[in-house]
């Protein structure tokens, strides 16, 4: 199945994020169906990111973004399940430190970069400095800015901030990393269904915060501020996906093969052999072949 249509920029009619239909399922009915392809397509990411490591030339980024309970960890769970661990890392992103906070918004996002070879995960990113720090723009107070009362005012601190985001992720791209970003979409329905279960269900009440639930109170914020974050991030270097989540098993089917489709694109290759080294192999084997 190919998964264009979620792109971004590829829907044009939509106006605003509740015209993307967070229940959508494309051509699966149900869960069972999804099972055979999604294992199927694990086994194939796995064989592709062996090459990737081998080759150490480039890296692949993945970005989730979402509102609280749309699937973030489980997406990561199951799509992931069956990469080898040394060349798979996955940063989450909470808070800035204080000592983070004495660095630009985007200098710890850079430090979990991936390196040449490797798959890189990141559970929230620096986009959360355009999306929760908007909507509590009292933040930005700690972040020892200079002029950002005026910044605020006029609006071009998040200007600002799209274009250097942009600038850092083609940065990126030119050193040979490529990056997928997904939104979960989530319905605020849906995402009270889940809140509903975590409080009913004693081993999940673990993974739901009383913050949680007082964040619903700015869902329509953070719809808007979500969609302009859209709006000025989707470019053709790094597109925005908008993964209907509603779903659990679908949103996991969609990441899983977007992703294989980007490794398949980047081609990695085993790297190949000088003669000098042909050479060593061949008098190892003779060694070999003595003992």
């Amino acid at each position: 199945m190919k998964y264009d249509e979620l792109l971004f920029s590829a829907n044009k009619k939509a106006g605003k994020m509740e015209d993307f239909d967070a229940g959508y399922t494309g051509k699966y009915k149900s869960h069972k169906e999804t099972e055979n392809d999604l294992a199927k397509n694990l086994k194939k990411i796995a064989t592709i990111q062996d090459k990737l490591y081998a080759e150490g030339k480039q890296s692949l980024l993945i970005i989730l973004q979402a509102l609280d309970a749309a699937g973030k960890d489980g997406a990561i769970k199951h799509v992931m399940s069956g990469l080898n661990p040394q060349g798979c890392r996955v940063s989450s992103f909470k808070a800035p430190s204080v000592y983070e906070l004495d660095h630009d918004f985007l200098w710890r996002a850079h430090w979990e970069i991936p390196p040449r070879g490797k798959i890189g995960i990141f559970n929230r990113s620096y986009y959360e400095e355009v999306l929760v720090v908007r909507v509590h723009q009292n933040i930005l107070k700690s972040q020892k800015l200079p002029d950002i009362a005026e910044k605020i005012e006029d609006g071009h601190i998040w200007q600002e901030r799209y274009e250097d985001i942009n600038n850092f992720e083609l940065h990126l791209m030119r050193n040979g990393m490529q990056i997928l970003k997904f939104f979960l979409n989530v319905s605020k329905n849906e995402q009270k269904n889940r809140f509903m279960e975590r409080i009913e269900n004693p081993e999940k009440n673990w993974k739901l915060s009383p913050n949680d639930v007082k964040e619903r109170q700015y869902w329509n914020d953070y719809m808007k501020v979500y969609f302009k974050m859209f709006e000025h991030t989707s470019t053709k270097h790094a597109p925005w996906y908008i993964i209907p989540a509603d779903n659990k098993w679908f949103s996991r089917i969609a990441i899983g093969e977007i992703i294989e489709a980007k490794l398949k694109e980047m081609d990695p290759q085993y790297p190949g052999l000088n003669e000098e080294q042909k050479q060593s192999l061949a008098v190892a084997k003779t060694v070999l072949d003595k003992e």
